[in-house]
């Protein structure tokens, strides 16, 4: 299983992103985290945000498509993305991959 994480400026944002990448099967489940507080390096400046934390649950094989869909999407001039692989049990393997027809 692969965790594709973003932030998003808002939940309404973190919403349609999850709605667009369930509809196209490129994720099983979204979780959305709210009330994320984000400082970072911004055009010369250190910049603080209330941010919403999204983590798509999927597959190496969609990774590339719902990495191009999320930046075709996000309102960020630069949305950070990122993925890792992650150890889960065989039943939610099977589950993900049922879903995802991967």
């Amino acid at each position: 299983m692969l965790h594709l994480t973003t932030t998003c400026p808002d939940l309404d944002t973190a919403r349609d992103l999850a709605d667009e990448a369930l509809t196209k099967r490129l994720a099983a489940c979204v979780n959305i985290l709210p009330d994320v507080i984000s400082l970072f390096h911004w055009e010369g400046e250190i910049d603080e945000q209330p941010e919403v934390q999204v983590i798509f649950k999927t597959t190496e094989t969609l990774r590339e498509a719902l990495v191009a869909l999320i930046e075709a999407d996000h309102p960020y001039d630069l949305p950070v993305i990122t993925w890792e692989e992650v150890g889960t049990t065989r039943a939610a393997a099977d589950w993900l991959r049922m879903e995802l027809g991967d």
